[in-house]
């Protein structure tokens, strides 16, 4: 084999390697890439929300005390903010969403990842949530609103890398709980997420309902 023959035979093998590789990337910057971005942060945001009316129906001042729950696989998500005092039926929530190490995915999924927030001190930096309860307090059997929207970064690591920014709007119903505890709860399967999460992978429309 003359020397050009085989420096054309080594080109034409490093082309193919990089268009291997340029496959495996398109694979990954894709649509399903961007759902599974967002997928893997769906119960996260359900806990978030649940988290937040704990906080809601614990409060005995403006300020909500930090509520913690633990990712199914890995890590913690944790709400703490504000809400409003006083006598009115309209109750504002001004919430941030802390997750340390956090994963809901199983190990062996196909695309698995853990998220965290930005270590900061700073609430600006974190996904805020935010919740405007309307028609409170309400008597057995009435139901009151849910408004709010959930917007910010969360990063990403493990099958998914960077960061993932929500930007979602909420609304359903909301009631007392039926078993008599006199706390306010979301009204089941009533719960409409809707919005965008947009990572280097692409935007994932989200329309779920809770």
């Amino acid at each position: 084999m003359t020397r050009m023959k085989h420096l054309l035979l080594l080109g034409s093998i490093l082309l193919v390697s990089l268009a291997l590789i340029g496959c495996g990337d398109d694979e990954v910057d894709s649509e399903e890439g961007a759902r599974q971005a967002y997928l893997g942060l769906d119960v996260a945001i359900d806990k978030s929300l649940n988290l937040g009316f704990d906080g809601f129906n614990a409060a005995s001042s403006a300020n909500i005390d930090p509520q913690t729950t633990a990712g199914t696989t890995s890590g913690t998500i944790t709400v703490t903010g504000q809400v409003d005092s006083g006598s009115s039926d309209n109750k504002g929530m001004r919430l941030v969403v802390t997750l340390t190490q956090y994963s809901d995915l199983p190990m062996d999924a196909d695309v698995y990842a853990v998220y965290q927030t930005r270590p900061t001190e700073d609430p600006m930096m974190l996904p805020a949530l935010t919740l405007m309860l309307r028609n409170y307090p309400m008597t057995a059997g009435e139901m009151g609103t849910l408004e709010g929207t959930l917007i910010g970064p969360v990063g990403m690591s493990g099958d998914l890398e960077g960061e993932v920014t929500l930007n979602l709007t909420l609304a359903g119903m909301i009631e007392l709980d039926p078993a008599g505890t006199g706390d306010v709860i979301r009204t089941a399967g009533t719960t409409h997420i809707t919005g965008t999460a947009t990572s280097s992978y692409g935007t994932y429309a989200v329309d779920v309902t809770r």
